[in-house]
This record gives structure tokens, C-alpha cells and sequence, in this order.
């Protein structure tokens, strides 16, 4: 049912008051006075027909005395707030004089208000008033609370359908490319991340890879994220670094992106680190751009940090980028981990940190690379005890092959 049609018949039900009592003149009298001020009495004899009224009209407000043959005024109010019925029940119980404990054990039931017996017509009618007033109140906040429930749910509808056509983006979790296989593993903290990487195969028997953090979460980040994973396609990744047969140019690219992305106010910035494999040679050149550093694995199980740092993309524009190389030699493995890995705090708060991870990377560098980023995901879990990470999380392995 829409929801207005749906209010307007929920005002004419909050019109209606059951009033349940097993005394004939109390009920005549009640449903005199609360049928003069505009309002519709539903009339019944003892507790049971006073619950059957409540969910048959559709009531909201119930005038309910306290002695009733069969169930008393303090059960009808415990079924009623145990039961889901879909709206709130207003209960007044009509007491005699001197029932303090009686009135406290109602207030422990459930019931909202007191009248004392024999009924005084001014305060009856004030009191179905007020009771009305808490009802519409009541109903309102419902009605609110509905519309949110249903734009909440479309949000997340469309937070999964962005979600899954980010990940589309994404290349699969793993691929040979070559005689280099890639590992990775992708954890949005929520339902989109701003983190984006991708890997291509490249003119001249080279490799070109990236990975990307943008400042900040949710959809902003997101969104810019996905604006870079579009823009940096093969094409354009072998365009900016360049094809020719000399020393490949990846700062060339990221000065690009710089370009691209800056803005004055310092909202639109994202670290970066791309990197361009010649597969003859194993000679891996690369940029690095506020992006953690990366781990390098060597076969003899001993690991080395790649990089220096560098600036963010996008923050400043007069910001320079440098290359830097390694080689990277045959059965060696490269490891690039979004700062959700190292920053992910555990217990006392402490950092994963750069040291665990190498670690890990060393103890798990002569695994499959598809094991690896696996691998890495299950320590970060554990070291949370469970919880989810707090950042997004990007794990990107290269490695190469032993015969290469």
C-alpha cells in the first residue's frame, strides 16, 4: 500500500478507542463522552474480547479497567506490548482510589496513563485527547522511519550495483602475463573502496601494473576510483610510459594523472604506484607516489622495501615524480599492499605494521603467488580477532617465474 494511503487510513483507525470493561454503565458512559468529541468507541466486556478489538479495529488507544473477569487490565497490556501488532497501543487503566500498588505493576505491564474510578467526564475527554496526540505523534515518527527503511534499502541497492561494476573493472585474481603471474585480493572496508589497481601486457615483451588508494572513503573516494580505473586502460598506460625500446618513462604517466586530477581545494588526491616489467631482462622500472612502499621477496626467503615514498597525486601541481629500478630477478615475487594492511590495528590498538608484514611476505614468499594475497587477508583477520578492517584493502602480487 502506498505509504500516504496508507497514513490516511492510519488516522481514521487512531479514531477508534476499545474501551474494555465488565462494568455495562462505565462502558455506556465512556463511549458517551468519547463519541462527543468526535472519536469511535469499540466496546468490550473483559480482557480476551477487549485483545480480540484491539486487533480487529485497529485501534491505538485502549481504556482499560484493571479487575476484569478472566484475564485482568495488567495481562491485556503484557500480551499487548509482546505482541507485533505494527503500531503502538495507548493504554489507560482505570484503577479505584488507594491502588498504588496496583498502578505500580501496571506501570511495569506496559500501560501508559491512570484514571481513577468513578470516570469524570472533562478528564476522560482531556485524557483521550492527549492520548491521541502521543498516537498521531507516534505514528508519525513510524511513517518517518518507513520512508527511511525504504531509502535506506535502495541506497544499499545501488551501493551493490556499484559495488559489483567496480569490481568489473578489476582484472581477475589471478593471470599469467608471460612468464610472470600476478596474485591479488581486493576489501572494500564498505560496499564501494577507493582503491583500484590493474595489470596489462605492454609492446616490446614488457608488463605495466598499478595500484591505486584514493584519500578518504565511501562513495567519493569510490567514485574516483573508478574515474581512474577507466582512464587507465592499456592504451593510455602504454601511451604515457611510453614504447620505445629504451628505458620505459612511468613518472611520465603519473605527471599526467597530476595534471588531471588536481584541484586547488585538495579534495581529489590519490597515492599510486605503477611499474613497467621488461621480462627479458627482469628490469622493473617505477614510480612511486605517496603509495606504501612494496616488498620484494627474494628466493633465499630474505625481503627488501622497494621505493622512497614520493608525493600523492593531485594534491599539489607543481608536485615532480621521479622513476626509480630494480631488478627483479627469476622466482622473486613483488608485493604491493594498500596502507589498509599496515594500519589495520589489533589488539591495544597497534598497527599491523610494515615489520609483520614483511614477515608474512617472507614466510609465504615461496608459496604460489595466488596463495600469497590469501594469505595475507587471513593474518590481517586474525590480527583484527574478526572485526572488519577499517580501511579499504588492496594486495597485488607479481611474481616470476623461476625459469624466466
Amino acid at each position: 500500500m502506498p505509504l500516504d494511503q496508507d497514513r490516511a487510513r492510519q488516522r481514521q483507525l487512531s479514531d477508534r478507542v476499545v474501551i474494555a470493561d465488565d462494568d455495562a454503565t462505565q462502558r455506556i458512559f465512556a463511549s458517551t463522552v468519547i463519541s462527543r468529541i468526535g472519536f469511535t468507541p469499540v466496546l468490550a466486556r473483559d480482557g480476551l474480547e477487549a485483545l480480540e478489538m484491539i486487533e480487529r479495529s485497529g485501534a491505538s488507544i485502549l481504556v482499560c479497567d484493571l479487575d476484569m473477569p478472566g484475564i485482568d487490565g495488567h495481562e491485556v497490556t503484557r500480551r499487548i506490548r509482546a505482541a507485533d501488532l505494527g503500531r503502538y497501543i495507548h493504554v489507560v487503566m482505570l484503577t479505584a482510589a488507594g491502588q498504588a500498588e496496583q498502578r505500580r505493576l501496571a506501570l511495569e505491564a506496559g500501560v501508559d496513563d491512570f484514571m481513577t474510578k468513578p470516570l469524570d467526564a472533562a478528564m476522560l475527554t482531556a485524557r483521550i485527547r492527549a492520548a491521541a496526540r502521543l498516537v498521531d505523534h507516534e505514528q508519525a515518527l513510524s511513517d518517518k522511519n518507513r520512508a527511511l527503511q525504504l531509502a535506506k534499502r535502495r541506497i544499499e541497492h545501488d551501493l551493490n550495483v556499484a559495488a559489483e561494476a567496480q569490481r568489473r573493472l578489476l582484472p581477475g585474481p589471478t593471470r599469467d602475463i608471460g612468464g610472470c603471474r600476478f596474485g591479488t585480493a581486493f576489501q572494500p572496508s564498505a560496499y564501494v573502496s577507493g582503491d583500484m589497481f590493474g595489470y596489462y601486457p605492454l609492446p616490446g615483451d614488457r608488463l605495466g601494473f598499478y595500484a591505486v588508494d584514493v584519500a578518504g572513503h565511501g562513495v567519493h573516494a569510490a567514485l574516483l576510483s573508478v574515474a581512474i580505473g577507466h582512464l587507465v586502460t592499456a592504451q593510455y598506460f602504454a601511451g604515457q610510459v611510453g614504447t620505445d625500446p629504451g628505458a620505459p618513462d612511468p613518472a611520465a604517466m603519473v605527471r599526467d594523472l597530476n595534471g588531471r586530477f588536481y584541484r586547488r581545494d585538495g579534495t581529489d588526491y590519490f597515492t599510486m604506484f605503477c611499474g613497467v616489467l621488461d621480462q627479458r631482462d627482469g628490469r622493473l622500472s617505477f614510480c612511486q607516489a605517496g603509495y606504501p612502499s612494496p616488498i620484494l621477496a627474494r628466493r633465499d626467503g630474505t625481503t627488501a622495501v622497494v621505493g622512497d615514498g614520493g608525493f600523492p597525486v593531485g594534491l599539489l601541481n607543481a608536485a615532480d615524480f621521479h622513476n626509480g629500478t630494480i631488478d627483479l630477478g627469476a622466482g622473486e615475487t613483488l608485493v604491493l599492499c594498500s596502507d589498509g594492511a599496515i594500519e589495520a590495528e589489533g589488539p591495544d590498538d597497534a598497527p599491523f605494521g610494515e615489520d609483520r608484514l614483511r614477515g608474512l611476505v617472507a614466510g609465504h614468499g615461496h608459496e604460489d603467488v595466488e596463495a600469497l594475497p590469501g594469505a595475507i587477508v587471513a593474518a590481517l583477520a586474525q590480527w583484527r580477532n574478526g572485526r572488519p578492517l577499517e580501511d579499504d584493502l588492496t594486495v597485488l602480487a607479481l611474481a616470476r617465474s623461476p625459469s624466466a
